[in-house]
């Protein structure tokens, strides 16, 4: 099963957006947000943003 994670780490003084895949791939914002909830917003607006992502994920030939 394909997960994708949501993720906000510290970043100077707020926090970092990532969106990791299961293959391992993982992309993260290059600004800062101030809370945590935000920057899980701007995650999965990344997520929605790159729809091939999650296509990929129902390949049958996806190493997952």
């Amino acid at each position: 099963m394909g997960q994708v994670t949501l993720s906000a780490t510290p970043k100077g003084n707020g926090f970092q957006a990532t969106v990791t895949y299961p293959n391992g791939v993982s992309i993260s914002s290059s600004e800062a947000f101030p809370t945590q909830a935000e920057a899980i917003e701007a995650a999965a607006l990344k997520v929605l943003g790159m729809p091939e992502r999650l296509t990929d994920l129902d390949r049958p030939d996806n190493p997952d």
